[in-house]
C-alpha cells in the first residue's frame, strides 16, 4: 500500500465529486468563471491522478458571458449508471445580494473524455446539484434551496425531485428532506444508498475555515435524516494548527478492493510567523485544492480514520501504484494543434480570432480584446497556480504603437486583483516594459516614469515571474540569457480567496499570457512558448 500525500489535487481544485467505474476513479472539480467548464481528474490508485477532461467544451453548453467573479460552475457532481457519466453542474449568473440567479443543467457522455451532450435544464431553485441513482432504478436531483426573503437564513434546506430520463426532466413533488444542523449553510448534498440506509453527506459552515462535512442517515429516501451523533464528520475549524483547513465538501467512494475513502475541499495558507493562530486564521493564494481520507465504518456510521480532522499524509488502498505521464509539460512550445488542457480562458471560448496555434506556428498568438477588468472578452490564456514556489516563464514578440495596446505576462485572481508585466507603447520612449496593478480594483502603475526601454532591434522581449511563498518578482531578458530583475516586490497573499474584498470569492490564483487592445484595432502577440516550474 503506498502512502498518500495531501493534497492530491494541489492548486485551485475545489468541492470534489469522486466517481468509480470498476477500477479506474475520477473526480470532478468546479471551474467558476473559467473556460472550458469542469476538471475531470482520473486515477488507478487514488494517489496518481492526472487531468483527463473538461467536459464543457462548447458555448452551446456553458456561456459565462458577463457572469461575476465566482460566479459560472459551482460544485459538478460526477456519476457512472446505466453504461455512461452524468454530471450535473451549476452555472452562477449573480453572486451579490439577495439572491444566487443559479441555473442546473444535467449532461452525459459513455467516456469521460469524450463529446459530452447538449445539456438538460433542470431547474434554477439552488446550487450544488447532485444526481443520485436509486436501486429500483429512480433517479432524484438533490440541491440546496436557496432563500432570499429578508429576514430569513438564505440556505433553505435540502430539495429533493425525481428526474425523469425518458420525460428528460424533473417531475413529481419538490420536497425538502433535510434543514441541516445549526451549524447552517447546509449545501453540497450527495446522496448514497449503503446497505439498509440512505446517507445524505452535506457540507456546512461556509466554505472558509469554518467548514465541514456532516453526514446523515434515513431508512425512507425522504426522511427524516437523523445526523451522526459525532458529527460533523470532518473539519479543520477546532484545529488551527491543522496544515490543511477548511475541510469540508465531500464525496465518498468504495473501492473495488473494498475499502472505503472520501475526498474534500482543503486549503493551505501561507505561513505565519509571528502572527496570531486564529484571526485571520490565514490566505491561500493556491485556492481550495482536495484532499483524500480513509474512511472506516462502525454501528453503521462512517468516520473518519484518525479523527474527524483531516491528515497529510494517509495509507493509501491495497492496489498497486500506476504513475502517470506528466499532464503538463514543463516547458510548452506551443507546437500541438490544441491547447493543453490546463489552460483555460475566462468565461467563454476563445475561437481561431482571438487565440490561434495556426496563424504563426510554433507561436501561440494572441489578438487583443479587452482589460484585464473585462467580464466579457479577455484575450488570456492561464493555468492554476499549484506550488507554493514556482517560476513561469514566456517570450514574446510584440510591436504595438499606442499605449491602448499591451501583452504580457499577467498573474490574475479576478477582475480586481491581479499585477501584469507587459510591453507596451509610450510617446516619448517608444516600445516600453511596464507593470500595471490591480488591488482589490484600486490601480498603480508602480514603474511610472522609469519605465524599462525595449532597444528597437529587440524582437522577442522574455518575461519571468519567480514565486518564491511570500512574494513575487518579475524580471526581463531581451536576450535569453541576462535577465534583470524588476525591483517591486508583489505578495502572493492579495491572490487569494481570503483577501479579496474580505473573502468569501472561490477560486485562486493563475499566471499566463494576455494581449489587451482597446483601441479596437486586435493587435497581436506571439508568444513562442510557456514554462511552468515547480521549484524545490
Amino acid at each position: 500500500m503506498a502512502t498518500i500525500q495531501n493534497p492530491i489535487l494541489t492548486g485551485f481544485n475545489p468541492d470534489p465529486s469522486i466517481c468509480r467505474v470498476g477500477e479506474d476513479y475520477y473526480i470532478a472539480v468546479s471551474t467558476f468563471e473559467w473556460f472550458p467548464g469542469v476538471g475531470i481528474y482520473h486515477s488507478k490508485d487514488l494517489k496518481n491522478w492526472r487531468l483527463a477532461a473538461r467536459p464543457l467544451n462548447r458555448l452551446s453548453q456553458l456561456n459565462m458571458m458577463g457572469n461575476p467573479d465566482s460566479g459560472g460552475i459551482w460544485a459538478p457532481a460526477l456519476s457512472y449508471s446505466d453504461g455512461q457519466f452524468w454530471m450535473i453542474y451549476t452555472d452562477v449568473k449573480v453572486t451579490e445580494g439577495h439572491w444566487k440567479d443559479c441555473h442546473n443543467y444535467l449532461v452525459t457522455c459513455d467516456t469521460v473524455d469524450g463529446e459530452w451532450s447538449e445539456p438538460i435544464y433542470l431547474n434554477s431553485s439552488g446550487f450544488d446539484p447532485s444526481l443520485f441513482h436509486d436501486e429500483d432504478g429512480k433517479k432524484y436531483l438533490v440541491n440546496m434551496k436557496w432563500d432570499h426573503r429578508v429576514g430569513n437564513h438564505n440556505f433553505y434546506g435540502i430539495n429533493l425531485q425525481e428526474y425523469s430520463v425518458e420525460e428528460k426532466k424533473l417531475v413529481g413533488k419538490s420536497e425538502i428532506i433535510f434543514k441541516g444542523t445549526d451549524v447552517k449553510l447546509t449545501e453540497a448534498p450527495h446522496l448514497y444508498k449503503i446497505s439498509n440506509y440512505y446517507y445524505l453527506l452535506t457540507a456546512e459552515g461556509g466554505t472558509k475555515y469554518d467548514h465541514q462535512a456532516t453526514i446523515a442517515r434515513s431508512k425512507d429516501l425522504r426522511g427524516p435524516y437523523e445526523v451522526y451523533p459525532e458529527n460533523p464528520l470532518i473539519t479543520s475549524f477546532p484545529y488551527p494548527r491543522n496544515p490543511l483547513q477548511k475541510a469540508g465538501h465531500a464525496s465518498i467512494v468504495q473501492t473495488h478492493t473494498d475499502e472505503w475513502f472520501l475526498v474534500h475541499l482543503t486549503g493551505r495558507p501561507l505561513p505565519r510567523e509571528g502572527q496570531p493562530l486564529l484571526d485571520p486564521r490565514g490566505y491561500c493564494p493556491l485556492g481550495r485544492e482536495t484532499a483524500i481520507q480513509r474512511v472506516e465504518w462502525k454501528d453503521g456510521w462512517p468516520f473518519v480514520v484518525g479523527g474527524n480532522q483531516p491528515s497529510v499524509t494517509i495509507e493509501g488502498p491495497k492496489i498497486e501504484e500506476v504513475k502517470w505521464d506528466r499532464d503538463y509539460p514543463e516547458k510548452d512550445d506551443f507546437d500541438s494543434e490544441t491547447l493543453n488542457l490546463n489552460f483555460q480562458t475566462l468565461r467563454i471560448p476563445l475561437g481561431e480570432e482571438i487565440v490561434s496555434l495556426k496563424d504563426n506556428p510554433g507561436h501561440l498568438r494572441i489578438y487583443g480584446r479587452e482589460s484585464l477588468t473585462s467580464k466579457f472578452t479577455q484575450a488570456f490564456v492561464a493555468r492554476r497556480w499549484q506550488h507554493f514556489n514556482f517560476t513561469a516563464e514566456t517570450k514574446v514578440a510584440f510591436n504595438p504603437t499606442t499605449f491602448q495596446q499591451s501583452a504580457g505576462l499577467v498573474n490574475y485572481y479576478n477582475t480586481q486583483n491581479w499585477t501584469s508585466c507587459q510591453i507596451s507603447w509610450n510617446e516619448e520612449k517608444g516600445r516600453i516594459l511596464e507593470l500595471m496593478t490591480c488591488d482589490n480594483f484600486t490601480f498603480d502603475q508602480p514603474l511610472r516614469g522609469n519605465e524599462i526601454v525595449i532597444p528597437e532591434e529587440v524582437e522577442y522581449v522574455h518575461l519571468r515571474v519567480d514565486v518564491n511563498l511570500h512574494e513575487y518578482h518579475y524580471s526581463y531578458s531581451f536576450d535569453g540569457k541576462e535577465w534583470t530583475q524588476i525591483p517591486v516586490t508583489f505578495y502572493s497573499y492579495k491572490l487569494s480567496d481570503d483577501y479579496i474584498q474580505g473573502g468569501g470569492f472561490f477560486t485562486g490564483a493563475f499566471v499566463g499570457m494576455q494581449c489587451q487592445d482597446t483601441s479596437g484595432e486586435r493587435l497581436h502577440a506571439d508568444f513562442d512558448y510557456f514554462i511552468y516550474k515547480e521549484k524545490e
